[in-house]
């Protein structure tokens, strides 16, 4: 492992306490852990913990990539077909422009379901019911849409089809992670906070998204909480089939075919539950190849992964603990720095 990349050191050093106050960095690349540093501590007050490179964080819309995984999984073993439509496992949508939604379709966020909804006006509902049935946004593989909706409508495919909640099918799928949702109280303190929110008061240990938190936090859009090292892991299933190295989670076509684009859009191309490099304004920054693959979080989390050069990168940050801004420019910057430190 080498002991110092010291430009994306240097990213992490001067963003340490005032645009996060937390982080780990974790560099792999030919499937070898190159580089893994934590920084800073959970908090910025008198209740903080120190972080170390094991620490779990909320992995907010990273959550999306595992239940992804876990339906590509499901069609590797012929249990979930890609393309037909899904009214025989959700048969709400019968009748419905719905009927027309495919597996494939929730993955590549063309299902034509609306981004999200104001948590507010979930109060009162039953949120499985009102995701399935709310008007569509869009024709059904018209465009993409990124939505939360159609993940946590995956999310409930993926219970029908297994018979499983979401915990135990994750816990089947990535046996040996630390990745889970709902941790329990004992470790609220060690899981660094992000919001302080008007609703919920501080927010740590519990999901930061509110349609999340609202659904007792297990959703197929985000609540997961992990580790630097259960990212990467699940990173390399996609990687090491890109590069014709052994891994054991899905059929190398399969998963080839997820980090491959499946839905244009001019701002974010989209593969089965990952996003593809579309421009050099993307979050990986200008020096990722145009084949990279990755995924962020609205906390602070986000993780690229470069074929061309086999190397992925992720940072598990809680930018959101200082407010809503876009933590991009510090994104790009560690991923840039991360390719010049490798490239020297």
């Amino acid at each position: 492992m080498n002991p110092s990349l010291p430009r994306a050191q240097g990213v992490l050093e001067s963003g340490c306490g005032t645009l996060f106050t937390g982080a780990v960095a974790r560099v792999e690349q030919g499937g070898r852990l190159i580089f893994e540093r934590a920084y800073g501590a959970t908090r910025a007050d008198g209740d903080a913990e120190a972080v170390y490179v094991d620490t779990r964080f909320d992995l907010a819309s990273l959550t999306k990539l595992f239940v992804s995984t876990v339906a590509l999984e499901l069609a590797n073993r012929g249990l979930l077909p890609l393309d037909a439509p899904l009214i025989d496992v959700v048969g709400e949508w019968r009748r419905l422009p719905q009927s027309a939604i495919t597996s494939r379709m929730l993955l590549a966020h063309t299902s034509g379901m609306h981004s999200g909804a104001d948590y507010r006006a979930l109060f009162d509902e039953d949120v499985e019911r009102y995701v399935l049935l709310r008007e569509l946004a869009a024709p059904p593989g018209e465009r993409v849409i990124y939505s939360d909706l159609g993940m946590i409508a995956l999310g409930v495919v993926i219970r029908r089809v297994t018979g499983l909640g979401l915990p135990a099918a994750l816990a089947r799928a990535f046996p040996g992670l630390s990745v889970g949702f709902t941790p329990p109280s004992r470790e609220f303190r060690m899981i660094p906070a992000t919001e302080l929110d008007a609703w919920r008061g501080r927010v740590q240990g519990s999901v930061h998204d509110e349609k999340a938190h609202i659904l007792n936090g297990v959703a197929g859009h985000a609540g997961l909480f992990g580790s630097a090292r259960d990212v990467a892991a699940l990173t390399e299933v996609f990687l090491a089939a890109s590069a014709g190295r052994e891994q054991h989670v899905l059929a190398p076509e399969i998963a080839r075919a997820a980090v491959r684009e499946q839905a244009y859009d001019p701002v974010l191309r989209r593969g089965l539950g990952w996003a593809m490099k579309t421009s050099d304004d993307n979050s990986c920054g200008r020096l990722y190849g145009s084949e990279s693959f990755g995924h962020t979080g609205f906390t602070g989390t986000c993780v690229w992964a470069d074929p061309e050069r086999d190397l992925q990168a992720l940072l598990l940050t809680n930018t959101v603990y200082f407010g809503r801004s876009d933590s991009r420019p510090l994104r790009a910057a560690f991923f840039e720095a991360v390719v010049e430190d490798v490239n020297a």
